[in-house]
């Protein structure tokens, strides 16, 4: 809980930076123009949709855990690996993204169809129960190093007769790695929906990804019960598509993106919380 409050007061906080760079020329050069009001809610919506895109994968890295009987007192080391990965790959990703916004226009109707179709996907496409040790990922792995199934601490390597072996440990930050990418699909182009400012991009993404990783022990245990939150990820999806299919065209103001993000948020917590589930699911021990 500790953690989760600096994160999100760090992320918060540096709105007032954003807003401080923007509003001198010699602190940022600041390529798209924007005021310091505008940039500031710029990166807040940023902000808020890779926080409410990456949830998701709070529930996948828990089952990843769990698949490989990763105890608790080791998930720590998993997930602080995990974040530097994560923010390496969302660099490369979110420079090529920007780059090919300046380079070619058309791009952003290809960005927001593709959101559009994954949120009709989400919508009609009833998820199956995801099995690390079934997955390609896992698979591909195993053909290239070998894989020992027994934990010994926290090493990532161990020596299995004499051949140098995977531990469950990092088959799972690789797996979670590889499925942060997938994710990342979705949430880097709806964010330069937002601004293709890479600053706004990379900062708001970063400190989403740092918030929800410290956010995860209590977000795993809660995410269960809200079960209509993915609802209010395929409304965040459609809207974001739609506004980037339509920003050459007509410009969207800030404020309706961040209300629209969190009237959904909140709408799916809420109706999860009223509508009794009808097959709820056992709770589970430590």
């Amino acid at each position: 809980a500790i953690w989760t409050t600096v994160w999100v007061s760090l992320a918060l906080g540096f709105s007032g930076i954003i807003y401080w760079l923007f509003s001198d020329p010699e602190l940022y050069a600041n390529p798209e123009k924007y005021t310091p009001n505008q940039a500031t809610l710029k990166y807040i919506t940023g902000y808020l949709i890779e926080l409410s895109l990456s949830i998701d994968n709070v529930f996948v890295i828990a089952v990843i855990f769990s698949s490989f009987a990763i105890p608790k007192k080791y998930q720590h080391e998993v997930l602080f690996w995990g974040i530097i990965g994560a923010i390496v790959f969302r660099a490369l990703m979110i420079f090529f993204g920007v780059a090919l916004i300046n380079k070619f226009d058309w791009i952003i109707y290809v960005f927001g169809a593709f959101l559009l179709f994954t949120a009709f996907r989400m919508l009609t496409h009833k998820e199956s129960e995801f099995d690390p040790k079934k997955s390609k990922m896992f698979r591909f792995l195993k053909k290239l190093f070998p894989v020992s199934y027994k934990m010994d601490g926290d090493k990532f390597f161990i020596k299995r007769m004499g051949v140098r072996a995977a531990t469950p440990l990092f088959v799972a930050l690789i797996i979670i790695e590889l499925t942060d990418i997938l994710f990342a699909l979705d949430s880097i182009p709806a964010i330069l929906a937002i601004t293709a400012d890479p600053f706004i991009v990379f900062s708001s993404n970063i400190l989403a990804i740092l918030g929800l990783r410290s956010m995860y022990f209590l977000i795993s245990r809660m995410l269960t019960k809200f079960r209509f939150i993915n609802y209010s990820l395929v409304v965040i999806l459609a809207f974001v598509g739609v506004k980037m299919i339509l920003s050459h065209n007509m410009e969207i103001p800030e404020w309706l993106s961040l209300s629209v993000i969190g009237v959904s948020l909140a709408g799916g917590i809420i109706a999860s919380l009223l509508i009794p589930d009808p097959n709820p699911q056992p709770a589970e021990e430590d």
